[in-house]
């Protein structure tokens, strides 16, 4: 279709640190049965810190496949229509395509265990990544790894500030930062986890438009007040982005 195409984008979405605030969260909100399943499978290593695997792997060629399965890139100016419209036909190999595929595989009994410990630890990222506005940015700039910025006068981009910058900026350890925003009801996880996977990537989608649309020259200037207005909505993507990697846990596991 014409208004979207696919593009590789050099990122690590969130960083460490925000894939291991999804991965505690998740942790907080997994039934017993779920787990016991994923102990089984991962033994003594705990989501969030199995979390950025898929990150770390890059450092393998052997998983050079793993790059294009983090993000889906999406032209500006679609409606919520067009998004949905295109993603119930989509083939790609993308963040859509792939996190529907490794929740197939996972919830296959007869799996092979390597092939459970890799899904599951792609699943995980996954999840956490459809979170990050910018995985679901612009083509033409790599979800914003072209859009030069600068953080508190250092150089930077839009994606990495939102990857990395603006969660480090709070100065909080992965479990200090679950505990200062992990507050949710129960009316409100059921409401997020009933959600599909497409309805997580256009609330993600409207964020990166608002964000591209702030930018209004080269280099410009975040900070202080950048941090201001965005850390709510920072903190919401991550806390549904936990909310919602338990969810989907917790329907393949029981």
């Amino acid at each position: 279709m014409a208004f979207l195409f696919y593009m590789p984008a050099q990122s690590m979405a969130w960083g460490m640190l925000g894939h291991r605030i999804v991965g505690e969260i998740a942790d907080g909100y997994l039934t017993k049965k779920a787990r016991r399943q994923i102990a089984a499978i991962l033994g003594n290593e705990s989501l969030a810190m199995t979390s950025n695997w898929p990150d770390f792997i890059k450092s393998d060629p052997a998983y050079n496949y793993l790059s294009p399965w983090h993000y889906i890139n999406f032209k500006e100016g679609l409606s919520e229509q067009q998004v949905h419209d295109y993603l119930a036909k989509d083939t790609a190999t993308d963040i859509y395509t792939k996190m529907n595929f490794v929740i197939s595989e996972l919830k296959n009994k007869s799996l092979e265990a390597d092939k459970k410990l890799l899904y599951l630890r792609v699943l995980i990222h996954l999840v956490g990544d459809a979170h990050q506005p910018m995985h679901t940015g612009r083509p033409d700039d790599l979800g914003g790894n072209r859009v030069n910025v600068l953080w508190f006068n250092q150089p930077a981009n839009l994606h990495s500030v939102w990857d990395e910058k603006l969660i480090e900026y709070q100065e909080l350890s992965y479990t200090e930062y679950v505990k200062a925003i992990n507050f949710t009801t129960e009316e409100q996880r059921k409401e997020w986890q009933s959600q599909p996977i497409g309805q997580w990537l256009f609330e993600s989608y409207t964020v990166s438009n608002q964000l591209y649309a702030e930018i209004k020259e080269p280099n410009q200037k975040l900070s202080y007040r950048y941090n201001f207005d965005h850390v709510q909505t920072l903190n919401e993507r991550l806390l549904k982005g936990g909310v919602r990697l338990a969810g989907v846990l917790n329907d393949i596991f029981n």
